[in-house]
């Protein structure tokens, strides 16, 4: 498996608890990464639960300078939240941890076994195909980190960032050839008492159900393994279908309404959930889901609709689905104070206040004549009302407020722009235009400015 995956020079982390399964995986790598010529570390994280959390550590970092591999421990704090498992807040927080890494690969113990509770967990919390589907051998950790399904469903591949790559290369491998492998060898590790306590949903159907599944049904592990594949597959398959149906129904890069009704419930619901998980919402539940696609269909041209959940924000404008990342700044969280941000040549320039980033492009004879806007210094400012601009040297100078509703611009992104300034001139607002005292022409240098907000949900 790691031969159709890991190439020569690539660098794998390796996820080391300090437990059987994760002592065994970095046994087999050790070798590999010779064999195979990639670099290979550890990480551990030290999630502070159990008292023994420092004792843990400790081993691990011993077990890598016997083995002469690098470690990394990563210290947390755990916070409890109502409602949330503390399963899955360890689960997140580690995950958090996987995506600072820098390596082509965070590879996983993940096994057979757990495969096999995965799929019984989802199963038991309603989850659909996706949830249900088998954690795929890679993913993306750019495409979700556990939240969106949890750890199940196979993830389509797709541009990657500089985050690494999730890689379990033992799950077509049980539990007890694991075990069998560590004693055969003699192998050290720590045991996790948490991992007894039945409490934990996942303990109990390792502890107490599946023991008894297996008396009757011995092959069950395989047979889960099976139907887990069925799901991932369907669940591609729906992908697909959203992405066909996003190609008439999405125009330009916004869900429209009118298209969305075309689509029968199932479908239309079908891409609703697609369309978030690709900007990175964090899933709202079917009855949620549900509620938000028939406010959809039912909203008018000039509805002011509004749905908020989990770290999203949908509202309609003229007919399209605009979604936000409520965790950025809105028009309600501008600051009180006047503020200003001078640009002093930077190629890109965060505007924090605002929510995004100016891309700053030099040309030539297109936007913002260079010499002009350097006679005095430039500073990007936000709206404050009775701003004038004249984009358009054929006709007069206008105010911003009716350039920005021309321009369609929902008027929650209205007050989100940034302006930019020489001096006390208004020079350009990003997507609306230059004055035309300050345009550029042919052949001299100039300056081309672009407005990228931080949309993405994660």
């Amino acid at each position: 498996m790691l031969r159709e995956q890991i190439q020569c020079g690539d660098h794998l982390a390796i996820a080391l608890s300090g437990g059987v399964d994760s002592v065994v995986l970095l046994d087999l790598l050790v070798p590999a990464s010779i064999e195979m010529q990639f670099s290979l570390s550890a990480i551990h994280v030290n999630h502070g639960i159990s008292p023994n959390t420092d004792r843990w550590s400790e081993f691990c970092r011993d077990l890598c300078r016997s083995r002469n591999i690098p470690l990394e421990i990563a210290k947390l704090k755990i916070r409890r939240e109502p409602g949330v498992s503390l399963e899955a807040l360890a689960r997140d927080e580690r995950y958090r941890i996987f995506e600072k890494i820098k390596a082509d690969y965070v590879v996983l113990a993940q096994h057979l076994d757990d495969q096999a509770e995965t799929l019984l967990l989802q199963l038991l919390r309603g989850a659909g195909v996706k949830g249900l589907g088998a954690m795929p051998v890679v993913r993306n950790l750019a495409q979700g980190n556990g939240k969106q399904g949890s750890e199940a469903g196979d993830e389509k591949s797709g541009p990657q960032d500089d985050r690494p790559r999730i890689l379990r290369p033992l799950l077509d491998v049980s539990r007890r050839e694991i075990e069998d492998y560590a004693r055969e060898n003699g192998l050290q590790w720590v045991t996790d008492e948490s991992n007894e306590d039945v409490s934990f949903d996942r303990n109990f159907l390792r502890h107490e159900f599946f023991p008894l599944l297996e008396k009757r049904f011995p092959s069950y592990r395989t047979t889960f393994l099976r139907a887990s594949r069925h799901m991932a597959e369907a669940s591609t398959l729906l992908d697909e279908l959203a992405e066909a149906d996003s190609r008439e129904c999405v125009v330009p890069g916004k869900l429209h309404i009118e298209d969305l009704r075309k689509l029968s419930f199932p479908r239309a619901r079908n891409l609703l959930r697609y369309t978030l998980a690709q900007q990175g919402a964090i899933l709202p539940s079917t009855i949620k889901l549900e509620e938000i696609l028939r406010q959809l269909l039912s909203s008018g041209p000039d509805s002011k609709l509004r749905v908020i959940f989990g770290n999203a924000e949908v509202r309609c404008f003229k007919g399209a689905v605009h979604m936000r990342n409520r965790d950025m700044p809105g028009p309600d969280d501008l600051p009180a104070v006047d503020w200003q941000v001078p640009w002093h040549g930077e190629k890109q320039l965060v505007i924090a206040e605002l929510g995004g980033t100016l891309i700053f492009t030099h040309d030539s004879g297109m936007g913002i004549d260079l010499q002009k806007l350097s006679e005095h210094p430039v500073t990007i400012r936000p709206r404050h009302g009775g701003e004038r601009l004249r984009p358009d040297r054929k006709r007069p100078r206008r105010s911003l407020k009716n350039l920005l509703r021309e321009a369609s611009l929902p008027p929650w992104e209205r007050e989100m722009l940034p302006l930019i300034f020489s001096g006390e001139h208004l020079v350009c607002v990003p997507g609306i235009g230059v004055n035309s005292d300050f345009q550029a022409t042919v052949g001299e240098p100039s300056l081309v400015i672009r407005w990228q907000p931080d949309t993405r949900l994660v």
